[in-house]
């Protein structure tokens, strides 16, 4: 699907010289025009097969946003981040290396649940690095833009948030990749990250203002000391063409509250912090595949020491938000479907109240997959106490 190449001599192969009445004149115009054609296809000549300012691009290209001295929220952050309230995730949609790799794709079906009125909004991770080309200029493929745009207009025609972020560039943190991800140069994955907002941020700049940006999901490993800046150039390059529009960051170490400490703020106004919390681990990630070593099943909750590890974060989280002025809400929290069905029950409801009796929003890892509130097998239905213990009202 992603457009890599176009060709360089396109609409050159049918040009002629001008007639000229002197043989000199004539080998100097065939010269000249065959000079042009080799231009239109040489990289030294700029043509749109070869190199260009942007596929040289480097981070000097990106200005990082002015930071350190953050004002606090503007009242509009603060409201839109109290309107997130009760949201999911789409996940396991557009965030696999490519769309139905790991066993879901955006329904409509899917999009329609928000008519009953369960979610105040969605998250709707992407991982658009697998659908740009390899280069420093990252040219996102025109029919997955456009296969995101159907996506992000029917979920704002829903009247709800909607949180578009940047979701599982592996190579950005350091990570091994997943199966159908292509690898690019080492000397061009920031870049490329830069690249990739640019042209997110043009192509969403007209959008309503219940579209939110959200610059990356759970950054950690190569990106634990390089995260202050590059988030700074990226909601710099963001308020290129979006200068009012929120935009969402988060800490380190995967969102963790323990990092919160760590991010030096853009001085914006329009920002949302976030955090993700899946304590207790042993419990949310019990027989989760992924995880080595392998965490073992038959764990319960919620006891009061599982009590204490949920409850930390949030409190560290809300602490820091109140600190420095600004609203946060928890982008992820959920547990995998391994762990027995009473318990997950227990463990959302609590979640759930610990979050909202600290004033703060939140988003459900996932609607339909190992998380799932949502079982989409067949004609599909809710999950009916999993769903009433976080949306019930």
């Amino acid at each position: 699907m992603m457009k890599t190449e176009v060709s360089s001599i396109r609409g050159t192969s049918e040009r002629t010289a001008p007639s000229f009445t002197s043989p000199s004149l004539q080998s100097i115009a065939r010269l000249a025009l065959i000079a042009a054609l080799l231009c239109a296809g040489l990289a030294a000549c700029g043509g749109a097969g070869g190199a260009t300012a942007s596929d040289t691009a480097t981070l000097a290209d990106f200005p990082a946003a002015a930071a350190g001295n953050p004002p606090g929220a503007s009242a509009r952050a603060s409201a839109a981040a109290a309107a997130l309230g009760r949201g999911v995730n789409f996940g396991n949609m557009l965030e696999p290396p490519r769309e139905g790799d790991w066993g879901l794709t955006v329904e409509q079906r899917f999009i329609d649940l928000l008519d009953g009125g369960s979610f105040d909004s969605v998250r709707l991770p992407v991982r658009w690095s697998n659908h740009a080309s390899a280069d420093a200029a990252a040219v996102i493929d025109p029919a997955f833009f456009a296969r995101v745009d159907s996506v992000v207009d029917r979920l704002l025609d829903k009247g709800v948030h909607v949180l578009l972020d940047m979701h599982h560039y592996r190579q950005l943190d350091g990570d091994v990749l997943d199966a159908n991800e292509r690898s690019v140069d080492p000397a061009v994955v920031e870049v490329r990250f830069l690249a990739m907002w640019r042209q997110i941020a043009a192509r969403y700049k007209n959008r309503s203002d219940r579209l939110i940006l959200e610059v990356y999901n759970e950054p950690h490993g190569n990106l634990t000391d390089r995260w202050n800046d590059l988030m700074a150039r990226a909601v710099g390059v963001i308020r290129r063409d979006n200068p009012q529009r929120l935009i969402v960051v988060g800490p380190t170490s995967w969102n963790s509250a323990a990092d919160l400490p760590r991010l030096v703020l853009p001085n914006d106004a329009n920002l949302i912090l976030t955090v993700h919390n899946y304590e207790p681990f042993n419990f949310t990630h019990q027989g989760a595949s992924w995880v080595t070593p392998a965490l073992p099943v038959g764990q319960s909750c919620c006891t009061a020491d599982q009590l204490s590890k949920m409850t930390w974060g949030l409190d560290v989280a809300k602490a820091y938000g109140t600190k420095v002025g600004y609203p946060v809400f928890v982008g992820e929290f959920g547990s995998f479907s391994a762990a027995d069905s009473a318990a997950r029950v227990r463990y959302s409801r609590a979640m759930r109240d610990l979050i909202e009796a600290r004033g703060m929003s939140w988003h459900y890892w996932e609607l339909a997959s190992g998380f799932g509130v949502y079982d989409p097998s067949g004609a599909g239905a809710f999950r009916a106490d999993l769903r009433d213990a976080l949306y019930g009202r």
